[in-house]
């Protein structure tokens, strides 16, 4: 799957968050499926087939957006490595 820059920069349009769904957890629009739960799949090894399978309700957009918004937020959370020293 490739993501382009604008696939990127438009996950939000993914992403909801409201009180009266999930408990206001963010949720991909239009489902209650978590980002957290999505997260969970990726991580645990489930390929975006086997997510789509699992939650029909999610189009591969959806996933998309949730990695796409997994990549900015852990580059917001990362550190930056020490630049080295040039003599």
């Amino acid at each position: 799957m490739s993501m382009t820059e604008g696939s990127v920069a438009n996950y939000s349009q993914h992403i909801v968050r409201d009180p009266q769904i999930s408990g206001g957890e963010p949720v991909l629009k239009g489902t209650r499926v978590t980002l957290r739960t999505v997260l969970a799949s990726l991580a645990e090894g489930d390929s975006v087939e086997d997510i789509l399978r699992d939650f029909p309700s999610l189009t591969p957009e959806h996933v998309r957006a949730v990695i796409a918004f997994a990549a900015a937020s852990a580059e917001e959370d990362l550190p930056l490595p020490a630049a080295p020293q040039i003599r």
